[in-house]
């Protein structure tokens, strides 16, 4: 059962941040923090050996560190550097390049659909607060919900998934 509860904390909690930058425009560290330090305790778990965890830890790092040049440039924010460094940690080597595509695909999807919305005019209607600054020019695109959706797309083709089947 425990097993089980592990296995899907990283769904939970990718979508957690997926939701919560497009309701604030921001991720917490403490969702990143959050997988990185529940991947150290679940994989061992599932049945990884110290290789296959170090490669996973690898691969979160250099990801990380393309994040890193990416939010220096402007190109991306904090919050999606560090959600998107997490989710390769538990990606791995194996999915990272599917998992980036896919990130990149949603990504743009995301962003032509929040254009489009932003030139829609604002109807008279309430609207929450949150929508109200999505529709805003030049806030942004809450970046979460692409990576935490390419995320859940890779995660179930994952030797990490296999292994926590097993």
């Amino acid at each position: 059962m425990f097993d089980y509860a592990l296995f899907l904390v990283f769904p939970a909690l990718l979508a957690f941040g997926g939701a919560y930058d497009l309701l604030t425009m921001t991720i917490p560290n403490r969702v990143s923090i959050a997988l990185v330090a529940l991947f150290l305790v679940a994989a061992p778990i599932a049945g990884l050996s110290a290789q296959d965890i170090l490669m996973h830890v690898a691969a979160g790092l250099v990801v990380l560190a393309a994040g890193i040049a990416l939010f220096a440039v402007g190109g991306f924010g904090g919050g999606d550097a560090k959600l998107l460094a997490a989710g390769a940690l538990w990606i791995g080597f194996d999915k990272l390049l599917p998992y980036l595509l896919n990130v990149a695909v949603f990504g743009g999807v995301l962003a032509m659909v929040i254009l489009f919305y932003r030139r829609m005019p604002v109807l008279g209607i309430h609207t929450p607060d949150w929508a109200m600054n999505l529709h805003k020019s030049g806030t942004g695109i809450p970046y979460g919900i692409a990576i935490a959706a390419s995320a859940l797309m890779v995660y179930p083709h994952t030797a990490w998934f296999a292994a926590s089947l097993a």
